[in-house]
């Protein structure tokens, strides 16, 4: 069934069926985008477009894409994203995708397992991941498309590659589309005199957004800081007297790949929750180095009953074969310890119990953060947001840092004892908690 005939499904339908593709492709973009999608004019090397979830940043990004490649024969664009999957799947082959707005005629062959799409005119985009910013080195591009750059694993050195590479033409430029991070780099874009920046929030998309899912996010999400962040596409500052602030976790980003681990655990924060309501179960994997670094490996963090959480630590366990497991036992006392061996018997099980506040616990972990000894394995954003909420006077978020918790028990066993005076942190939170 084809779409009512002025909707803009029907004008890019339309659009898709025109033998002057190039410019009909255009000129129905003009008409149905809103102004923040359109490629902006003057002389610019980067837009920066950040908005919220399901404002259309991926569309506008697709159609700058296919206009610059069918209107310029013979150029080569680079579709940059968080993971190879994300591209194909979003950029690529998705309702919003570069395959949707480009007409069939037009394009000459399409190398999903290669991320290798060439237009009839000679045009070019291939796809890279930041997973892997070495394969960056060497092409040269005329433009680039870079997808969610906030989530980027290898930040810096993708970034780096790639505007290295971005030296074709006259003009080179690169489109940036993003929910915004308060991270170094979109700092840095954003202060820049040579880059344009358009705004925008999901509800400017209302109209094609499910009412049920726009009903949904306002009621969890509006007022709260995730929602300003994610729904309104508000670049978030840091908190006041916060224990991490997104400059040090920034510092915790990988530079190279994961060394070897001579010690790893499964550290797990039980909610008191039977997963079908409430608080998550935080669950992180650490391990420490040969090279005396902390490492954060993996958030695994759950919503699920004591059994369901219990049976994944233990394939957790299995799989990175680590040291022990972790829990905390304030919740649920003896009963947290059964049910992990209850999912494998034979787990070392290390039972810890929460006697002071959580910012207390946390502080010998934001110094090493501080000290930079503590490398983030990939990007791990809810545990991130958890952290930069916790404040000296306790958690600024709404409900339980239960991963921050997770992951503070995990770094605590694997190197707090062995680089403080743990007596030290006690008298400062008894000193706290007495007002002195």
């Amino acid at each position: 069934m084809r779409p009512p005939a002025d909707s803009p499904e029907a004008l890019l339908l339309h659009a898709l069926e025109d033998d002057h593709a190039p410019q009909t492709v255009r000129e129905a973009w003009l008409r149905t985008a809103r102004p923040e999608q359109i490629t902006p004019p003057g002389d610019w090397e980067t837009w920066l477009l950040l908005a919220g979830r399901g404002f259309g940043k991926s569309f506008a990004l697709a159609h700058d894409g296919a206009d610059f490649g069918l209107r310029n024969p013979g150029v080569r664009i680079a579709v940059v994203t968080p993971t190879f999957s994300d591209g194909r799947d979003v950029m690529f082959e998705g309702v919003s995708g570069l395959l949707s707005v480009i007409p069939q005629r037009f394009t000459r062959t399409w190398n999903r397992s290669m991320g290798d799409l060439i237009l009839t005119n000679g045009s070019r985009f291939k796809l890279f991941s930041s997973e892997e910013p070495d394969r960056l080195r060497g092409p040269q591009h005329h433009r680039a498309l870079c997808d969610e750059l906030a989530v980027w694993s290898n930040l810096q050195a993708t970034w780096d590659m790639l505007q290295m590479g971005l030296r074709l033409g006259q003009d080179p430029r690169c489109v940036v589309a993003t929910t915004p991070k308060p991270i170094r780099l979109l700092r840095e874009l954003m202060a820049s005199p040579t880059t344009v920046i358009s705004r925008g929030s999901t509800y400017d998309n209302a109209a094609n957004l499910a009412p049920s899912a726009l009903a949904r996010f306002k009621s969890k999400y509006e007022g709260t800081r995730l929602g300003r962040q994610e729904l309104e596409g508000e670049l978030l500052e840091d908190v006041q007297g916060a224990l991490w602030t997104r400059a040090m976790i920034e510092d915790a980003r990988p530079q190279g790949p994961t060394p070897a681990m001579q010690r790893i655990v499964v550290a797990v924060d039980p909610s008191g929750s039977d997963g079908s309501s409430g608080d998550a179960q935080g669950i992180i994997v650490a391990g420490k180095g040969y090279d005396g670094r902390g490492y954060v490996l993996e958030d695994a963090t759950v919503r699920a009953s004591p059994e369901q959480w219990a049976a994944s630590v233990a394939s957790l366990y299995r799989r990175y074969r680590a040291d022990r497991v972790v829990a905390e036992k304030n919740y649920g006392g003896a009963m947290v310890e059964a049910v992990i061996r209850a999912a494998q018997p034979d787990i070392p099980v290390t039972m810890v119990s929460a006697t002071r506040g959580k910012h207390i616990r946390a502080e010998p972990i934001s110094a090493l953060y501080e000290q930079k000894r503590i490398t983030h394995a990939s990007p791990f954003p809810e545990l991130e947001d958890e952290l930069v909420l916790m404040t000296l006077s306790g958690y600024a978020g709404g409900g339980s840092p239960n991963r921050l918790d997770a992951m503070v028990w995990a770094l605590t066993d694997l190197l707090v004892e062995d680089n403080f005076d743990l007596s030290v942190w006690e008298e400062l939170g008894r000193q706290a908690e007495a007002g002195l």
